[in-house]
C-alpha cells in the first residue's frame, strides 16, 4: 500500500459491516478523539493465520473493561471480524488492527456513559517495525518521560492515552536518528521501549524488567515460555539503568516488533550475539508453523 492511511483501497469492519476503507469516518466530536476513550490491539498474521489470535481478543475486551466501558462484541465475533476483514482485503500476512471506542453521543464531556461503543478492524501489509535493525541491531535513544505508576493508569490496559509520553519519546528519538526510546518507570527501573519490551543478556542468562507498572505484552510472554522450554535460565526482576553496561546483549519484543536487536542504547552498546538471534530465529519460525 502507498499514501496515507486514510487514501487507500481495501475494505475496514465496522461496527459489524464491511465498508470502503476511504467511508470508515467517525464524527470529530467523537469522545475519544477529545478523552482518549480508546483501546486497541496489534496482530500479525503470518501464512493466513493470526498470532495468539484469541489472546488479543480477550485482551481487548479486558482493555475495555479496565477503562470503564464495554465492547458490544463477544470474542468469537471479534475473531469473526478479523477473519472477514483479512478476506475481504485479500491478505494472508498482514499487520491487524482491531480497535474500539466510545463514540459520539448524548455525553459530550469527560463522563459518557450514554455514548455508544464503537469498534473498528483494519488490516494493511506491514514489513519489520524497524526496518534493518533485525540484522544490525536498533538504536535506542532514553526517553525523559517515565512510565507512571499503576495507581494513577489502568497500565494493563492496552489503552491509546497510555501511548502518549511514547509518542513524544519516539519523536525525540528519531530526531536523534534513532530507532526507539527506552524508558524507566515511576521509579527509576528500566522499563521498556515505546511500544515493545526490553530483554538483556548478561553471561548465559536473560533479563528483564518485571512488568509491574506497563504492559506485559503477549509477545513477552511468548518468548519467555521459549526460554523455558529452550532450558535458558532468565530472571524477572527490576533493573538499574546503571546495569545497562553489564550487558552483553538486548532484544525487543512486541507484535510489531517480533523479536529485534538493539545495537545501542544511549551510549552503551551490545553485540547482536548468538543467543539472540536464536531466539528471534525460534520465534519466526513459531508464529509460522
Amino acid at each position: 500500500m502507498s499514501g496515507g492511511y486514510d487514501d487507500r483501497d481495501g475494505k475496514i469492519w465496522m461496527d459489524g459491516s464491511l465498508v470502503e476503507w476511504r467511508d470508515a469516518k467517525v464524527h470529530i466530536l467523537t469522545h475519544a478523539l477529545h478523552y482518549a476513550s480508546s483501546v486497541f490491539e496489534g496482530e500479525r498474521c503470518y501464512n493466513g493465520k493470526i498470532f495468539k489470535s484469541v489472546e488479543h481478543s480477550e485482551r481487548l475486551k479486558r482493555s475495555a473493561q479496565l477503562i470503564d466501558f464495554e465492547i458490544p462484541y463477544s470474542v468469537e465475533e471479534i475473531e469473526a471480524a478479523k477473519e472477514a476483514t483479512l478476506k475481504a482485503n485479500n491478505l494472508t500476512d498482514a499487520y491487524v488492527r482491531a480497535v474500539a471506542w466510545r463514540g459520539a453521543g448524548p455525553d459530550m464531556g469527560v463522563a459518557s456513559a450514554r455514548n455508544p461503543v464503537r469498534m473498528a478492524v483494519a488490516v494493511w501489509e506491514w514489513g519489520a517495525y524497524y526496518g534493518d535493525a533485525k540484522t544490525k541491531g536498533a538504536k535506542l535513544d532514553i526517553s525523559k518521560w517515565r512510565r507512571p505508576d499503576p495507581a494513577t493508569i489502568p497500565c494493563e490496559a492496552k489503552a491509546a492515552g497510555l501511548y502518549m509520553i511514547c509518542t513524544m519519546s519516539k519523536h525525540t528519538a528519531e530526531a536523534k536518528g534513532c530507532s526507539d526510546a527506552l524508558m524507566m518507570d515511576y521509579r527509576g527501573y528500566v522499563a521498556e521501549a515505546t511500544g515493545a519490551n526490553v530483554f538483556f543478556v548478561k553471561n548465559g542468562e536473560v533479563h528483564t524488567p518485571t512488568p509491574d507498572c506497563f504492559l506485559n505484552g503477549i509477545t513477552r510472554q511468548t518468548v519467555l515460555q521459549m526460554l523455558r522450554d529452550k532450558g535458558i535460565t532468565f530472571h524477572e526482576r527490576h533493573i538499574m539503568p546503571e546495569e545497562l553496561e553489564s550487558f552483553e546483549q538486548c532484544w525487543l519484543t512486541g507484535t510489531a516488533a517480533e523479536v529485534t536487536p538493539v545495537g545501542q542504547i544511549g551510549d552503551y552498546s551490545f553485540e547482536v550475539g548468538a543467543l539472540t538471534l536464536d531466539v528471534a530465529e525460534s520465534y519466526e519460525k513459531l508464529v509460522r508453523s
